[in-house]
């Protein structure tokens, strides 16, 4: 198994100042940074093979690890496709650089789990990820009868790569606004979610039709793999845990 980890994020504002640096990757975590939390997680995991998509600052915090470093670019969807382009004809996991509770446990046993499909998602139960992290930023959603938080790992089979290519870029531009999510996803889709009927399967049959490969949720998984660090708040909420 490979792993790619995109680390070009960039933060401004009260994150920025709180973290000390505007390279998100790189903002302090106790005795390392998040980027390395990532790192341990793919190592614990026995990943062998990692590609880091990173800016000049990322490649020197690297350089004494043995990890790829494929340059950033400003545009985080050319970063998507530079991610998703570097294990050719390979299975790999792909992650972001900034889930500071991520473990090699967790990450492994959600590759094991992905096995049956060409796109895996990690997904946790709501009930466990706010357990775990208590008084922490809101984070679940509920889809059909499931309220569950959305994961920042996914493993992609080769023939999974063509069809999710072409389609990432779009996704990543559109993914902050509704009408043109609505484009992509198909107004039936946006209608269903705003009436609360759409289902976690509605998605996986909807990722299968349009990849053309077996799309799916992987259930259960460790919430290390669902805590993301997008606001001051979560990143601050991190370094006290």
């Amino acid at each position: 198994m490979r792993a790619v980890i995109t680390a070009g994020g960039l933060v401004d504002g009260a994150f920025r100042e709180a973290a000390g640096t505007a390279v998100k990757a790189l903002a302090p975590l106790g005795a390392a940074s998040l980027i390395d939390v990532a790192l341990e997680a793919c190592a614990a995991a026995r990943i062998e093979g990692v590609a880091v998509v990173g800016g000049a600052e990322v490649r020197a915090h690297v350089r004494e690890r043995d990890v790829r470093v494929i340059d950033a670019d400003a545009d985080g969807g050319v970063n998507l496709l530079r991610a998703l382009d570097a294990w050719p004809a390979e299975r790999f996991v792909y992650l972001t650089s900034d889930m500071p509770f991520a473990t090699g446990d967790g990450l492994r046993d959600f590759i094991a789990r992905s096995a049956p499909y060409g796109l895996a998602m990690a997904l946790a139960e709501a009930e466990v990820y706010e357990a775990r992290f208590r008084g922490a930023p809101q984070h679940a959603v509920t889809l059909g009868s499931e309220r569950v938080a959305n994961g920042n790992a996914f493993v992609l089979a080769p023939d999974a790569i063509a069809p999710a290519r072409a389609l990432a870029a779009r996704f990543f531009a559109a993914r902050k606004s509704l009408p043109k999510m609505a484009l992509l996803l198909g107004p039936g889709m946006i209608v269903r979610f705003a009436l609360r009927r759409l289902t976690i399967a509605d998605l996986e049959r909807f990722g299968t039709r349009r990849l053309g490969v077996p799309v799916g949720a992987v259930r259960g998984c460790d919430p290390g793999l669902c805590f993301d660090v997008d606001t001051v708040a979560e990143y601050e909420y991190a370094r006290r845990a």
